[in-house]
């Protein structure tokens, strides 16, 4: 239970996780503090953290816990046929569809494979992932930044706000949280992990807001919100689009969020079972935009990418360095995004136009809005605000020495083939 109550940074979630009453859990921590004689957890304004003398303990705990489960292992392995087991790491969000989606065609099909599941919050995941705690993890892109881990995107987790249909929302195409905040609401319990991360984001100037009623599930706070009862502030993923309700964008720009696949950092090479995993948890997020209650849509974009000024989509008279010329882009190489057949995304040659000579200054793709809106979304969440750029900083892209990251482009072929991987 200690151990649950250090990871959540909160007694009421680790006593969740116990599936212990709060009163229950908190008797216990005294219990444990009278008989250590010292403080083991600092009571703060969100939650708990642990003393040096909590801290100790935790680790010790740990230690001891990871050899009974080996000695547990080595004896049970007499007894059964041998498994694997596999830890998942995931935000609240993902764990609503994406995770149990994935959960259910992995464990059908692997049946000597075991997969244990935790909620955590993207700073949680990634020291866990780091420490070798756990072997994959979904976090955020906000928050999982520069962290060292092997990450790649996974699908849009960006946030809108839904009430009744008809209601206050008819009629408006988007709204800031503050607009939001006028209204009745309902929302979160106060130590789910999206209620946190949202109130954060806002910050100690955040508005005042009136909260009809609060909830621990997803399900319920859309029922809530359908009904009439208030808006509620939602991961777009929550929404059945067959259900009879208004969504609406949230403006903020922190409402736009995309989750990313983490892999953790391990003694030995990843495992089979663990490249299946991550496999399933790629199927599960691409099921959301293909065909499913997520249908995706067709989208543009053009190359250099709209966050620049070399944008060709950027007109002269507000800066723009390369504007599309009088053919509205149509001077640009031409590209179609498509998925091939190990489930990677390339770009093909557009042959509704002509081809390309190599000469020209831009790009432009139809591709979708699943593709468009993540491929750059790490540029304007951790790489702008990471290395500080103001408007109309320079930058570059640092190929590698020896062109190690880009391989340049192939032309001995009538199909032009250009590489790109990480080094």
């Amino acid at each position: 239970m200690f151990l649950h109550i250090v990871t959540e940074g909160a007694i009421t979630a680790g006593a969740h996780r116990m599936h212990l009453s709060l009163p229950s859990a908190g008797a216990r921590v005294r219990s444990m503090e009278h008989h250590a004689g010292v403080a083991l957890l600092i009571r703060v304004r969100r939650g708990v953290r642990p003393t040096p003398a909590g801290t100790t303990l935790t680790r010790h705990a740990r230690d001891v816990l990871d050899r009974t489960a080996r000695r547990e292992s080595a004896v049970a392995s007499y007894t059964r046929s041998p498994t694997t087991a596999l830890t998942l790491l995931s935000g609240g969000s993902a764990m609503h569809r994406l995770v149990p989606q994935a959960l259910v065609s992995f464990l059908r099909v692997h049946p000597d494979t075991d997969v244990t599941v935790f909620e955590s919050r993207t700073p949680q995941t990634v020291w866990m992932l780091d420490d070798g705690e756990a072997d994959l993890g979904v976090v955020l892109d906000h928050e999982a930044g520069d962290c060292g881990l092997e990450l790649e995107p996974l699908g849009d987790d960006s946030l809108v706000v839904i009430g009744q249909a008809g209601g206050i929302l008819a009629g408006r195409t988007a709204l800031s949280y503050r607009g939001v905040a006028e209204h009745p609401l309902v929302g979160l319990d106060a130590d789910a992990s999206l209620r946190r991360w949202i109130e954060r984001r806002l910050g100690p100037h955040a508005p005042a807001v009136r909260y009809r009623t609060t909830v621990a599930d997803l399900n319920v706070l859309v029922s809530l919100a359908a009904v009439g009862v208030g808006l509620a502030v939602v991961p777009r993923r929550a929404v059945d689009p067959r259900r009879t309700l208004d969504v609406r964008e949230l403006q903020d720009p922190w409402a736009r969020r995309h989750h990313l696949l983490a892999r953790g950092v391990k003694d030995r090479a990843t495992s089979a079972a663990t490249t299946a995993l991550a496999e399933h948890l790629r199927r599960a997020a691409r099921s959301e935009i293909q065909g499913g209650p997520y249908p995706d849509q067709i989208s543009c974009d053009e190359f250099p990418c709209a966050a620049t000024y070399e944008s060709p989509g950027l007109p002269s008279n507000k800066g723009g360095r390369m504007p599309a010329g009088k053919d509205g882009g149509g001077e640009c190489i031409q590209t179609v995004a498509a998925e091939t057949d190990d489930g990677s995304d390339h770009l093909l040659d557009d042959t509704r136009y002509d081809p390309p000579t190599c000469d020209e200054t831009c790009g432009r793709s139809s591709m979708s809005k699943y593709i468009n809106s993540g491929a750059m979304s790490s540029f304007g969440n951790t790489f702008a605000p990471g290395m500080r750029l103001l408007d109309k900083d320079e930058y570059w892209v640092n190929p590698g020495s020896s062109l190690t990251w880009f391989n340049g482009c192939s032309t001995s072929t009538p199909e032009v083939i250009c590489t790109m991987s990480y080094p």
